[in-house]
């Protein structure tokens, strides 16, 4: 069982990388939740994909996907198991006939019931592990992080927009100075020589 104690801080390249101490505390956060949960409870992933859905029935994957932060390939399986296992409804979206929305079985909903209180338990245990002062700084920076991860994929379709875009002017550059080399070093046509014009002078 996982107990609170005051942390020792490590030295050395683990102690100080933050992927790695995160890491580790996913690890212990998720003991705490399994401790609680039981062996037989929804798992973490089910939970979020549960409270989810008891948010707006309909749900699709993609909005599944930005409500959980789960990956999308990740949330067909579980969505699909789930739905084998009675926790999901499925149906077609009334936003996209293509698509197949979800939404909380009745089973669904008694287990989602069942495991909040259990879920509040194990968050109040990790937060125990924190001094009080520090728990609402915590959660703040842990919003902090969550919302720079929802960010990411827009930020990442807006660089690599932005990429293309600049490629297609670099090269549109690049051909307009090829064609302006080329004219500048093409001879000049020689031109056809005038023929002198008489000029008649009258005689008085």
């Amino acid at each position: 069982m996982v107990k609170s104690g005051k942390a020792v801080r490590k030295v050395g390249p683990l102690g100080t990388s933050p992927s790695h101490l995160m890491h580790r505390a996913l690890q212990l956060a998720l003991d705490i939740y399994s401790e609680e949960m039981g062996p037989d409870g929804l798992t973490q992933r089910q939970f979020a994909v549960l409270e989810a859905a008891s948010l707006k029935a309909g749900l699709t994957q993609t909005e599944l996907v930005r409500m959980t932060g789960i990956d999308r390939s990740t949330l067909a399986d579980l969505v699909t198991r789930m739905t084998a296992k009675g926790l999901l409804e499925r149906e077609r979206s009334t936003l996209d006939a293509r698509a197949k929305a979800v939404r909380l079985s009745p089973e669904g909903a008694a287990r989602l019931e069942a495991a909040r209180p259990l879920v509040e338990t194990a968050d109040k245990r990790i937060m125990a592990l924190l001094p009080k002062g520090q728990r609402e700084i915590f959660l703040n920076q842990l919003a902090e992080l969550a919302a720079a991860a929802d960010a990411a994929p827009d930020a990442a379709k807006a660089e690599a927009k932005a990429a293309k875009k600049a490629a297609k002017l670099a090269e549109k550059e690049a051909k307009k100075a090829e064609k302006a080399a080329k004219k500048a070093v093409r001879p000049a046509k020689p031109g056809k020589a005038k023929k002198p014009r008489l000029k008649v002078v009258e005689v008085a």
